[in-house]
C-alpha cells in the first residue's frame, strides 16, 4: 500500500512538472521579439511628421497596419490612398502608422511636403535613424506588418496592398 502511494506521489509530481515546463515554454515563445509572425513586435517610438511622437507599445489593445514607405517610391503612392480610406472608415480599434524611411529621401522636408500634399491624415512617422526599419529588417518598399492587439506580429506583406486586402486582414485578425 505504501509503495503504491509512493507511486502515485511520484507520478504526480513528474505531471505537474511537466506542465509547468510546457507552460513557461510557451510563454516564453509568445514574448519572443523579432519580425517573424507570432513574434512580438518590435517596439519603436517615432516623431509623428505634425509634431509629438508614438510609441508602439502604448497602443496595445487596437489593431495596427505598420508600414514602410518613402516618397519616392511608386507601389508606396499606389497602396497609399487605400491607407487612406481604410483610415478614413476604420474602426476605432484600428490604428494605421505608416513610417517613412527619411534616411532614403533627399531631405525631411520632401517627406513633410508628401504628405501634406497629398492630405494624409494618418499618422505619418519620421525614421530619421532608420533604427525602426533595421528592426524590422525592412529592405524593399513598401512592406507592411499587422500587429494585433497584443503587440504580435499577424501577418507581412511585401509590396502594395489594396483596399480589400487590407480590410479582410483586419478582419481575421478577430
Amino acid at each position: 500500500m505504501k509503495k503504491t502511494v509512493t507511486i502515485i506521489i511520484s507520478l504526480v509530481l513528474v505531471l505537474m512538472i511537466g506542465y509547468a515546463i510546457v507552460q513557461a515554454m510557451q510563454k516564453q515563445k509568445s514574448e519572443v521579439t523579432g519580425v517573424e509572425v507570432g513574434n512580438q513586435a518590435p517596439d519603436f517610438e517615432l516623431q509623428v511628421v505634425d509634431g509629438g511622437t508614438i510609441k508602439l507599445s502604448e497602443l496595445k489593445g487596437k489593431k495596427v497596419l505598420l508600414n514602410f514607405w518613402a516618397s519616392w517610391c511608386e507601389p508606396c503612392l499606389e497602396e497609399m490612398p487605400a491607407m487612406q480610406e481604410l483610415h478614413d472608415h476604420k474602426s476605432e480599434d484600428v490604428v494605421i502608422l505608416a513610417v517613412n524611411m527619411t534616411v532614403t529621401e533627399k531631405s525631411l522636408q520632401n517627406a513633410e511636403d508628401f504628405v501634406k500634399e497629398h492630405g494624409f491624415t494618418f499618422p505619418v512617422l519620421l525614421d530619421v535613424t532608420n533604427k525602426t526599419s533595421s528592426n524590422y529588417e525592412v529592405l524593399n518598399l513598401p512592406v507592411s506588418y499587422f500587429i494585433d492587439t497584443n503587440g504580435v506580429i499577424y501577418h507581412r506583406f511585401p509590396g502594395a496592398m489594396s483596399l480589400e486586402y487590407m480590410e479582410d486582414t483586419l478582419e481575421k485578425m478577430d
